[in-house]
């Protein structure tokens, strides 16, 4: 309704609308300064609805992230051969390719990783997808994804956390890129063990057969970004990305907000 008030009045009721809006906001900023997700301090000025401070966005998504082209390992490319690293050069993963934002060794994303799995941090989860589709955007905009799919989480512990975290990052990455977000898309048919612990043989084994696509759901063709908060082996990508493309998907790559290397991480 409101929307065809605006355009049978044309641009001058737009203009006035839009200029409404944002007397509003201002004002309910004045009121209630907004503050960042991840440190809580006051945000100054045009925090261009981010909700992230610029130390935040520095220390959270470096602008640059020199990695392996193949699973977005840093520092670990040798060039030979050029388009894998010695991490995935003999591990047969099944996705085509990953977009981290950062490194899980950094002590603040590694905080914030593990603070978006409680749902009290929903809004930080929500500004870590929006900094990881602008820190990214040309790297996912190559990939010209045609839907986006969230890795799911089993019912029963979806229930006990109260929250996923992958689906509010898929939402924004979305939102901020113009993609449709296919939730349902990928269901999580089995309980699996935490893969935090596990060693990275046993990872790939504990997965195996723990994804299903809905029956009814059209992916022949599709090219996929699966959304994930951390990836360390690559096994539950690996896992999700094979039952996308026995189902049709052309290909699947993978966004993350976090990579994780080495035997000592989750």
């Amino acid at each position: 309704m409101l929307d065809s008030l605006i355009e049978n009045n044309g641009p001058t009721a737009r203009l006035v609308y839009h200029l409404r809006r944002r007397v509003a906001a201002a004002g309910v900023d004045l009121l209630y300064p907004p503050r960042c997700a991840c440190c809580d301090s006051e945000l100054m000025g045009n925090h261009d609805e981010l909700l992230l401070c610029t130390d935040c966005c520095r220390s959270l998504g470096p602008e640059t992230r020199p990695c392996c082209p193949f699973c977005g390992a840093a520092g670990a490319v040798d060039g030979v051969p050029p388009e894998r690293c010695w991490l995935c050069r003999k591990t047969r993963l099944k996705f085509d390719k990953v977009v981290p934002l950062g490194d899980y060794h950094v002590a603040e994303l590694h905080d914030v990783v593990l603070r978006m799995k409680r749902p009290v941090h929903e809004s930080l989860s929500a500004a870590m997808g929006r900094l990881l589709a602008r820190r990214r955007r040309q790297q996912l905009a190559e990939l010209r994804p045609d839907l986006i799919v969230p890795v799911p989480m089993y019912w029963t512990r979806r229930l006990d956390r109260g929250t996923n975290s992958p689906e509010i990052l898929a939402r924004e990455l979305g939102r901020t890129l113009g993609i449709a977000v296919r939730r349902r898309v990928l269901w999580r048919c089995r309980n699996t063990l935490p893969q935090a612990g596990l060693p990275p043989g046993q990872r790939f084994q504990n997965v195996r057969g723990a994804f299903r696509v809905r029956s009814g759901r059209r992916l022949r063709g599709a090219r996929v970004l699966l959304v994930d908060d951390i990836l360390t082996t690559g096994a539950t990508c690996s896992e999700a990305a094979k039952v996308l493309k026995k189902a049709g998907a052309a290909m699947v790559a993978v966004a993350v907000v976090a990579r994780a290397q080495g035997p000592n991480t989750t």
